[in-house]
């Protein structure tokens, strides 16, 4: 069921709980989105496979038949639409789950509408956010060659397709290469200021970009851990 507003975002909100559905509905209409809904997984892929307008989904965890973590798997086959992840549970097990099926966020139960709107804006902010590149085409070596002019990452003469966070991270790592950068300034620089003391995204961003970018992600090369303390990307 999609209900409309003003505002020209969609956010598809998903739990089996029909009334906690209806207030996170409620809540987001307020604040001018437009709100569709879904009481189970199956559904929600099928709102995503129709509607071509959904702008962010928030997506339960814990739900009969097709669980949040088997949702967000199917969803990241056919779409990058953002996804933040909700769990009744504050096990760092799950959140990373989350993330490393492809969640851009995660919430834990109980939260309040307003921090849910807060990481809703900050999310759409850092998706839409554009920083003019000091640097152009920058080759590493031959192995691995950045163009932020064009948006472009080779690997090995292949192209790595980096969403748009990771993009936003190694932007940040390369503009400051040989430098150390603490996971508080790597959050507030790319997450946003509220995200201050979320180490965790950090470290599964990096992840994600020294699978894509390094010859072996075991053993880095271009973005450098200093245990406790951050990141730096290897002097150019």
């Amino acid at each position: 069921m999609v209900t409309s507003s003003s505002d020209q975002r969609t956010i598809l909100v998903v739990d089996d709980e029909p009334h906690i559905v209806q207030f996170t509905a409620m809540n987001l209409e307020v604040e001018g989105f437009r709100v569709a809904t879904a009481n189970a997984g199956q559904e929600a892929l099928e709102i995503l496979d129709r509607e071509n307008g959904i702008d962010l989904v928030v997506l339960d965890v814990m739900m009969p038949g097709l669980d949040g973590f088997e949702t967000l798997s199917r969803i990241r086959e056919q779409s990058s639409v953002p996804v933040i992840f909700v769990t009744v549970r504050g096990d760092e097990s799950d959140r990373v789950a989350g993330l490393d099926l492809g969640a851009d966020d995660y919430l834990t139960k109980p939260f309040s509408p307003r921090e849910l709107v807060s990481r809703i804006r900050a999310l759409f902010r850092r998706i839409e956010a554009t920083e003019p590149p000091p640097l152009q085409e920058v080759v590493v070596d031959e192995w691995l060659t950045i163009d932020f002019d064009r948006s472009l990452v080779l690997a090995d003469g292949k192209e790595m397709r980096l969403r748009p966070t990771e993009y936003r991270l190694l932007y940040q790592l390369v503009n400051n290469a040989g430098q150390l950068l603490s996971h508080d300034t790597l959050l507030e620089r790319v997450w946003g200021p509220e995200y201050r003391g979320e180490h965790q995204y950090v470290r599964t961003y990096v992840t994600y970009l020294r699978q894509k970018l390094e010859r072996d992600p075991r053993s880095p090369e271009y973005i450098v851990s200093e245990r406790g303390l951050g990141y730096r990307f290897k002097e150019l």
